[in-house]
């Protein structure tokens, strides 16, 4: 085991990613072990989480002692170990005979590209400061008032996914900021707006932030949840954020809106909302659709039935094919749009966000890059895979 412990050695710092054992040879005591750093206040310790049966077992262990543990597991319960850092990635094998084979491979080094993924890429932190817009530490009223932070500024473990969220959110509205007005109010609706997390922070953006004059409403069908909106914003003084009660498809509500916002709209309430973004004129639309059913109730192809006869692949692909279309008929509707992705798989799959920026220049077949964009081409694909969605038909038709 001692080649294993030198490879232990240079291997367990801050910049390893992560130490997976597995190929157990007794599963009662263990099936497999994931081994992770994080950054705890008195130093740098290493996660070691036991997957026995149904159960999870968490604990943490200084290096040395870490080191020790994981030749222990090698030696007697274990005959596989994948070790991945930012420079290298090996391979620990173990025979029956209590051989140990290891094999390293470097990695590229890739200069800045590294010197990011060392500091960013891994995640040591149950509590590391992180280069967010919304800084760890500082209290922001919205966020204390939504539980997300502590009156001193903490966040709340149990709400560092959505925390993280909020500020990737923003960082998709930070890229697009030079395309909204500077010289006027900026007018934003957010349809399905919910609890309100995404619409407050954006607020707190545009508004404490950036200084720019908004006026932003949120509109939802629950009532209560737009009556707590608007008491908390009452209460925060957030007098350009106001919220409605009301359906998207219904809504009339005004003739100039600068940015439409409409996250996790069920269904093919995306839809109308694009349909009313469209419409409007609006200058930017970020959209991120949840529960896309339309499509996976209408697509029919004989061809591709080997493929959709598994429900879970055909709804996979449904979704999927429902966004690319959104995607592409806002292009032929004049805006530059990009699928982005909003947050990470683990956290949810509904991670995708639709975000389009107007151009005023319409998609065509003038070029060969360009021609499968194209009307006739969008309505060939759409009579091969037996659909006729419903953005195409509020747009097109």
């Amino acid at each position: 085991m001692e080649e294993l412990k030198r490879l232990l050695q240079q291997a367990l710092d801050e910049n390893m990613i992560q130490v997976i054992l597995s190929n157990t040879r007794c599963p009662e005591k263990g099936s497999k072990v994931k081994i992770r750093p994080v950054m705890l206040r008195d130093g740098l310790y290493f996660q070691e989480t036991l997957f026995r049966g149904t159960q999870v077992f968490h604990t943490n262990h200084k290096k040395e002692e870490m080191i020790l543990r994981i030749a222990e597991y090698m030696e007697v319960l274990f005959r596989q170990a994948q070790v991945k850092s930012v420079c290298r990635e090996a391979t620990v094998l173990v025979s029956k005979k209590g051989k140990v084979t290891v094999k390293i491979k470097e990695l590229p080094d890739k200069g800045q590209e590294k010197d990011r993924k060392i500091s960013q890429g891994n995640d040591l932190a149950h509590n590391r400061r992180k280069n967010y817009i919304l800084q760890e530490g500082v209290p922001m009223d919205f966020l204390v008032e939504l539980g997300v932070q502590t009156p001193e500024g903490k966040v709340v473990r149990a709400k560092y996914d959505k925390f993280r969220q909020i500020n990737r959110y923003l960082e998709f509205i930070e890229d697009i900021l030079e395309e909204l007005p500077r010289d006027r109010c900026i007018r934003i609706i957010d349809f399905g707006c919910g609890k309100s997390y995404l619409t407050f922070a954006m607020y707190y953006y545009l508004c404490r932030l950036k200084r720019r004059e908004i006026a932003v409403t949120g509109l939802d069908l629950k009532t209560e949840v737009i009556d707590r909106c608007r008491t908390l914003a009452e209460r925060l003084h957030y007098d350009g954020l106001s919220f409605e009660h009301g359906d998207i498809a219904s809504y009339q509500g005004t003739g100039r809106v600068d940015m439409v916002v409409s996250l996790h709209a069920c269904d093919t309430a995306t839809d109308y909302a694009l349909k009313k973004a469209v419409e409007w004129g609006a200058q930017v639309i970020m959209a991120v659709p949840c529960c896309q059913h339309e499509v996976n109730g209408q697509m029919h192809s004989s061809m591709l039935e080997p493929v959709i006869k598994y429900g879970l692949i055909k709804e996979r692909m449904s979704a999927l094919i429902t966004d690319a279309l959104r995607a592409d008929i806002l292009e032929q509707k004049g805006y530059d749009t990009k699928i982005l992705e909003f947050i990470d798989m683990e956290h949810t799959p509904k991670n995708l966000l639709i975000r389009a920026v107007k151009t005023g220049k319409m998609k065509s077949a003038g070029s060969a890059s360009d021609s499968w964009r194209s009307r006739t081409e969008l309505e060939e694909l759409m009579k091969f895979l037996g659909i006729r969605p419903s953005l195409y038909r509020l747009l097109m038709e």
